[in-house]
């Protein structure tokens, strides 16, 4: 979240009691504010900004704080705790290494590590023959560009040139941040690689969208012109959220499936970052499969563990074993901690019914969201996103973004004991747990449709 302080004044709310909701205090809770401003006065400025509530116990979609209060989660922690709040299968697989104990390995093996990687492949598309195991998102997608890069190089390219799209995001170390599609995200670091470009992103409600494989060519086209580049020799891959992440918004079919067609006519690579997509979110293992496609490289994290920081890269053998031995290794790489979270949450997501769940509760949300959207058509503009997963976008019939609409929409939701993804612009995203059932989701919708129509009422 960016551009945006929650209140830190307690304010007098209604109180809430039902099956899944309790707020029992003033919001934020007075008890919780001086606590808050120690850990203000001691982490760096840039991790402020988040909802003012103190974190006790998270079980399933719940999360409690110390005082009492609970709320329906509908942000996963920004898509991690794709499995549930402390899933028990996750948590008796930690416990039984911490019982060992053995709680780091650095880059030697270990069972729990082994054991991981093959079930890890076993349970991912055949294209994907081996796994690089980091702790981040950002290492995840950087290892990615770098492979793009090697394979470049191992097949004659003259230049590094890395496509990526405007307006994604990709992490936040140097590399990650260059192909983030902002400007903004950008400058203030002081350097821009300059063979990593940038198409515009192919909204579905923009003009010129009639034939997104037009769109694409015509894109494509002017960037190559304006940057005298020649995609046999100067571009090495293609990198892309799967969903454009502040608004969840997917490509359009047409558009990727020219995108991988034409990348691989070039010698070039796709990696799709998946680190909100993955792991049964959009209602399928992976969210490109919506597209229909094989990408080259896969970027996870987040949902990869619904626990301990795990991301992966995944990819053929011939680009995997591309890097040097040890050029590449992270200290915290497949810590046998992450490695257990890892599959036993791939496991619960595969046995557990998890991804139907996501695919079918996923329907129920967005049939309810778009009856939201019929309600306050002056405000609310698109709804997207699939499975679990969805953002509400709120634009006004003359094209004004209203930020500030949803940053009020997201305080009264948390003063009502539900948490949502408030992204700092325009968008509010839901990504519940994927074990919530249909009565918590439905009473989570209600507390939003009314926080919405309080804010419009009050304006």
């Amino acid at each position: 979240m960016a551009g945006h302080g929650f209140s830190h004044k307690p304010q007098n709310v209604p109180h809430v009691s039902t099956d899944y909701r309790t707020i029992l205090t003033e919001i934020p809770v007075p008890e919780s504010i001086p606590l808050l401003q120690k850990m203000y006065d001691t982490e760096s400025r840039s991790m402020h900004g988040q909802m003012p509530i103190i974190w006790d116990r998270a079980e399933g979609f719940q999360v409690h704080d110390p005082w009492g209060n609970t709320w329906i989660d509908f942000s996963s922690t920004i898509f991690v705790a794709n499995a549930g709040h402390g899933n028990p299968r996750i948590v008796e697989a930690l416990r039984n290494v911490l019982d060992k104990p053995l709680l780091h390995t650095y880059t030697y093996a270990s069972p729990e590590r082994i054991d991981y990687l093959e079930y890890l492949i076993e349970n991912t598309p055949s294209q994907f023959e081996k796994a690089f195991l980091l702790s981040a998102g950002t290492e995840a997608t950087e290892a990615a560009f770098k492979l793009m890069r090697l394979n470049g190089q191992k097949n004659g390219k003259i230049q590094n040139g890395i496509i990526c799209f405007d307006g994604a995001f990709h992490g936040r170390t140097v590399g990650a941040q260059m192909m983030t599609g902002s400007e903004a995200a950008r400058a203030w670091i002081g350097y821009h690689d300059p063979e990593i470009h940038h198409l515009p992103f192919p909204y579905p409600w923009e003009s010129g969208m009639t034939s997104p494989k037009k769109f694409f060519q015509d894109t494509l086209s002017q960037l190559l012109e304006s940057k005298g580049l020649e995609p046999d020799t100067d571009l090495c891959g293609f990198m892309l959220e799967t969903f454009q992440g502040w608004g969840a918004i997917f490509y359009p079919d047409e558009f990727v499936n020219e995108l991988v067609d034409y990348a691989h006519e070039h010698g070039m690579l796709v990696a799709f970052d998946e680190m909100q997509a993955g792991f049964g979110r959009t209602g399928e293992l992976f969210g490109y499969m919506h597209y229909g496609v094989e990408p080259d490289l896969l970027c996870c994290g987040k949902g990869a563990s619904s626990s301990l920081p795990l991301a992966i890269v995944l990819g053929s053998q011939e680009v995997m074993d591309l890097p040097d031995v040890g050029s590449m290794s992270s200290t915290h790489s497949a810590n046998p901690l992450a490695c257990v979270a890892g599959k036993a949450n791939l496991e619960v997501l595969l046995e557990d019914g998890l991804i139907t769940n996501s695919k079918n509760l996923g329907k129920v949300l967005h049939r309810n969201l778009n009856q939201i959207k019929a309600r306050f058509p002056e405000h609310l503009a698109h709804v997207e996103g699939r499975g679990l997963l969805a953002a509400l976008i709120f634009v006004s019939p003359d094209g004004i973004p209203l930020s500030s609409l949803c940053d009020k929409v997201s305080e009264l939701c948390l003063q009502r004991g539900l948490l949502i993804v408030h992204t700092g612009r325009e968008s509010i995203k839901l990504a519940p747990p994927l074990m919530i059932h249909e009565e918590a989701l439905l009473e989570g919708l209600s507390v939003l449709e009314s926080a919405i129509e309080d804010v419009i009422d009050s304006e």
